[in-house]
């Protein structure tokens, strides 16, 4: 696979998956950019152990943890939140709700989540966290209930 494809078709995920993370836009797409300079320096390294996408995933998580650790982090209440633009008021405010509920999770679940709104399988989840299929389903399931109680809570609001 070209470079180039893996970038096309990789890019607004990796972007979003930063998204999660660090629910910042600049910084996200700081990260991406640095998880693609990784991907064009070490593709002909790569040794096809897993599929592509579960490596770039790896990089892209690695790189947020990092950028993480190196500048300390806000409390969760004092994140930005900075969406593309979404047409209907009303999504576009659900969807705000819903990075601001993810920003409040742990470092884990919030990579793990963002995994499942790419629409990763459970197994290339696990493989991209380290996690077993099992833990992973797991986890799954009990961060979709949090972060449902977190955005009914808000509702009620």
């Amino acid at each position: 696979m070209l470079f180039e494809e893996i970038y096309q078709n990789y890019y607004p995920k990796i972007f979003r998956l930063c998204m999660g993370y660090v629910n910042d836009e600049a910084q996200a797409k700081d990260i991406t950019q640095e998880t693609f300079i990784t991907v064009w320096q070490k593709l002909g390294s790569f040794r096809n152990e897993s599929s592509v996408g579960t490596w770039i995933f790896r990089i892209a998580s690695n790189n947020c943890l990092r950028s993480m650790e190196k500048s300390k982090r806000m409390p969760a209440g004092e994140l930005p939140v900075q969406l593309p633009d979404v047409p209907a008021p009303d999504r576009e405010e659900k969807i705000r709700q819903l990075y601001s509920c993810i920003a409040t999770l742990e470092e884990t679940e919030r990579i793990i989540i963002a995994l499942v709104l790419e629409g990763l399988p459970q197994a290339e989840i696990a493989a991209v966290t380290g996690l077993s299929e099992v833990n992973t389903r797991v986890k799954v399931h009990r961060i979709k209930e949090k972060l449902l109680k977190k955005l009914q809570a808000h509702e009620q609001l």
